[in-house]
């Protein structure tokens, strides 16, 4: 994992808040998957802040793309927020 790379979260009701902060690498990538695989559940929605994300490496946008495993009636819940949001948010026309 990139050495500078945290995932920050908070529960405000039934959403779940991830800020996620330094490099985005493949160990980033599956930390926040193990992350959001084992939250989906239990929420009606998971806002992941990428604003202050520094670097996305290609590995890691595309570990995160092609690993996640939450079922497609959960990946609504899946809120990307942030100007990198849209570079490591799974496709939408992809089934998960």
């Amino acid at each position: 994992m990139a050495t500078n790379f945290r995932i920050l979260s908070h529960r405000k009701r039934n959403n779940l808040h991830l800020k996620l902060t330094g490099d985005f690498d493949g160990s980033s990538a599956y930390e926040l998957i193990n992350k959001l695989e084992a939250n989906c559940g239990s929420v009606v929605r998971i806002f992941i802040h990428t604003g202050s994300l520094k670097t996305i490496y290609p590995f890691g946008q595309k570990v995160f793309q092609n690993k996640l495993s939450v079922p497609s009636s959960e990946v609504s819940k899946l809120i990307f927020t942030g100007e990198n949001g849209d570079k490591i948010s799974p496709e939408k026309d992809r089934s998960l």
